[in-house]
């Protein structure tokens, strides 16, 4: 099974980039999309069936803002819209995909970079999306978390991390989430097979910091951890532009 995890910061945007030729040759089995800030209505979906995929879409109440989707080629057991909390579900950041060996989750976690009051509601969301965890791998333990974190876990995950130290993001009480969150059962893919340092998904559009390749490593396929023999590959694809962030691979064989 090859996911891939993309926060396309509009799917309208990547589609005029031509997009849909980018995922015919990427070809993954599962695709997880964030940031889609649109409604089916609004695309032309038909470029996606042709090339046979289920389309499962959950936008945000908001037009143009947040959302996620799962695009499977095999059609899912069941689909899981939202994690039961009006507060995020109406933000559209949770999809849930089950298959007969794991269940994929799409999830869009949010930045706290416009304020305080939004860091706030990131860490309210950080703490209740632990425990909704805790409680759902209960019930389905082959779980595979793969989205937009908008947190840099480590120093090896930002290109600067003295000066971003107290850039949200890279905060000690997110990196704390984000230690914890994966000491509580899961793997980070693209760190089990790549320890190397300037692997990023994300960049800022100023100060040309793509072409320096100064980012962050935000986007994750979190796996839980008794699946780490069934990992065969991980890798990120800095060359697929049709974003601020770009793809994150994730192979798995069951």
């Amino acid at each position: 099974m090859k996911i891939i995890t993309y926060n396309v910061n509009g799917i309208r945007a990547a589609m005029s980039k031509n997009f849909t030729a980018w995922l015919q040759a990427a070809n993954p089995d599962v695709l997880c999309l964030q940031e889609i800030k649109a409604t089916p209505d609004q695309v032309n979906v038909s470029e996606f069936e042709t090339l046979g995929y289920h389309l499962f879409w959950y936008p945000a109440q908001k037009k143009g803002y947040s959302g996620v989707a799962i695009f499977s080629k095999t059609k899912p057991i069941h689909v899981e819209y939202g994690c039961g909390i009006e507060l995020y579900d109406n933000e559209g950041r949770i999809i849930r995909a089950d298959f007969e060996n794991c269940s994929v989750m799409s999830v869009y976690h949010p930045s706290g970079s416009s304020g305080d009051e939004r860091q706030a509601f990131k860490m309210q969301w950080l703490a209740d999306f632990q425990k909704y965890i805790n409680q759902l791998k209960l019930s389905y333990p082959n779980l595979i978390l793969s989205g937009d974190y908008n947190i840099c876990h480590k120093p090896i995950d930002i290109h600067n991390p003295k000066a971003n130290a107290n850039t949200s993001g890279f905060l000690p009480e997110e990196r704390d989430w984000m230690e914890g969150f994966i000491q509580s059962g899961f793997t980070d893919s693209f760190r089990y097979f790549n320890q190397n340092p300037h692997q990023y998904s994300w960049w800022s559009y100023r100060a040309g910091a793509r072409s320096k390749n100064l980012g962050w490593r935000i986007d994750y396929n979190l796996v839980a951890n008794h699946l780490n023999d069934n990992l065969k590959r991980a890798a990120i694809l800095p060359d697929a532009i049709y974003s601020d962030h770009c793809p994150v691979l994730l192979e798995i064989e069951f």
